[in-house]
């Protein structure tokens, strides 16, 4: 019989939970498919926080097949599920062993991986086994150095290889690194289907606004300073100056929450700013034919996370090599850019983060195979900059012209034909 992931042998690192936080982006794959899918969840208990999260994030449509942890009892997970109503329980199978299971959509380890490199492996291969084409397998393991480096070490190999996603969350006891696998490719038409994903390593301010973790390294950095100036310094002022810094920088970290429009002819803005240009040009790096090319320049005030103007698989992301020229000037055409190519059903789209005078740092968290859904977050720019839109320019009719104000992931910049 195979066992469940949820093995931990005498003399390895102590319990390693899973909280709520970590349950919900564990399950991310499982909440943003807006379809009927099936979905497996190994290695849970009763207790389990990630079966709770799962439970939550089923649809009418959904199936949801549960293995008990290594010594766990299924009868226990069956009394369970038939506690929480008719509802969850028509939707939900406990099977005995890993070996009863269908293939799946989304593939869940329900406790961190946590053994030696070999067992974390040999854990990966049991369960990819049940994975539909184009599934994803979602794991977890601690993030504390030096604590089961083995199995550490392995998924970040697997992530290298396979990898769609990860996170790290810190609002976990010990904090857990999470991570998204993908062995086969999946079809871009998928991404349609989905929701934009939970990013849990932006700090919630409010229901609706969120501080990128850039942000809070940032302030922590400006509070640290301040707190050694003062130490070092104590007769002086000096550390007022990094301790009056911090909110300001952290205010530029922020992350709204943003309205996606619901049309599916909609192109969406990749971020907050000024339409700088809109024009039909040609560009070999990215194909034969026309693009139609939407430029919006972020000024240091406005909202400085970039989204995905489209649903789409990521199929490409390259850096280009340049200058700095300020953002709005057209020489910054040919600034330091990073390009991330997305295929789609209406044919290629790019989306360029062009660093600008003060931005020089670039950030890009959608690895290629990622699928992104239209809105989604999938990165950011430091400090001023520029991001531009690619559309086939036979398959989009623009709706914005230069000095238009647009919002990322809410304003339609574009529509479909």
């Amino acid at each position: 019989m195979t066992q469940s992931p949820a093995v931990r042998t005498p003399g390895r690192p102590g319990p390693v939970r899973i909280g709520e936080r970590a349950a919900r982006t564990l399950v991310t794959e499982l909440a943003r498919l807006n379809d009927s899918k099936a979905a497996l969840l190994a290695g849970a208990t009763s207790q389990s926080a990630v079966l709770a999260a799962a439970i939550e994030a089923l649809l009418p449509g959904d199936r949801l097949t549960v293995v008990p942890a290594e010594g766990g009892s299924a009868a226990a997970l069956r009394d369970h599920v038939t506690a929480q109503g008719r509802w969850v329980a028509d939707r939900v199978r406990v099977v005995d062993s890993l070996a009863e299971a269908d293939p799946a959509e989304v593939v869940i380890a329900a406790e961190p991986l946590l053994g030696t490199a070999e067992e974390t492996r040999t854990t990966i291969e049991a369960l990819t086994k049940y994975l539909a084409d184009g599934g994803v397998l979602s794991v977890a393991t601690a993030a504390a150095p030096g604590r089961t480096a083995g199995a550490a070490a392995e998924l970040e190999r697997q992530d290298a290889l396979h990898g769609v996603g990860r996170d790290l969350v810190l609002r976990n006891s010990p904090p857990v690194r999470l991570y998204r696998l993908r062995f086969t490719p999946a079809d871009p038409a998928t991404a349609v289907r989905l929701a934009p994903a939970h990013r849990p390593s932006s700090v919630p301010l409010t229901r609706t606004m969120h501080i990128d973790s850039n942000g809070v390294a940032a302030a922590g950095i400006s509070l640290g300073l301040a707190a050694l100036a003062r130490l070092t310094r104590p007769g002086s002022k000096l550390w007022l100056l990094p301790a009056l810094a911090a909110a300001p920088v952290a205010a530029f970290f922020r992350d709204p929450e943003r309205d996606v429009p619901e049309d599916p002819s909609a192109v969406v803005a990749a971020a907050d700013g000024q339409v700088l240009s809109v024009q039909r040009l040609h560009d070999e790096r990215f194909g034969d034919g026309e693009w139609l090319r939407v430029a919006v320049f972020l000024s240091v005030l406005d909202v400085h996370v970039n989204r995905a103007p489209v649903a789409g698989k990521v199929v490409d992301y390259f850096v280009a090599d340049g200058g700095f020229a300020n953002a709005m000037k057209p020489e910054a055409e040919h600034n330091v850019a990073a390009y991330t190519v997305l295929d789609t059903v209406h044919g290629t789209v790019v989306v360029a983060q062009r660093t600008g005078l003060i931005a020089r740092r670039i950030v890009q968290r959608a690895p290629v195979g990622t699928l992104l859904a239209r809105g989604e977050r999938f990165g950011l720019i430091r400090f001023g900059s520029r991001t531009d839109v690619y559309l086939p320019a036979d398959a989009a009719e623009p709706l914005v012209g230069p000095g238009d104000k647009v919002v990322g992931g809410a304003t339609v910049i574009a529509r479909w034909r």
